[in-house]
């Protein structure tokens, strides 16, 4: 799990099955500190409605988001987990 920033949204207009109609954002993960950026952005899906500036918690756990959105074959790595308030 780890702590991100949103920074934006993306759209395909050709994607894996496994991804239509889920809200796609780019995410910039964080260190412990929660202001050093760890990495480049990553894209996630989300469930859970988060917008532009929101800190988010992310899950880079394979096997949760290929049961999250329902495909053993997807190539989502990174799913939205929570919304901090």
């Amino acid at each position: 799990m780890q702590v991100g920033k949103v920074i934006g949204t993306a759209t395909a207009t050709v994607k894996h099955r496994s991804m239509e109609g889920w809200k796609l954002l780019v995410v910039q993960p964080y260190m412990v500190d929660g202001t050093t950026p760890d990495g480049d952005p990553q894209l996630a899906v989300d469930s859970l409605g988060a917008g532009r500036g929101e800190t988010v918690l992310l899950s880079s756990d394979g096997k949760g988001t290929r049961e999250l959105l329902g495909d053993d074959t997807t190539p989502v790595r990174w799913s939205v987990m929570g919304i901090a308030d």
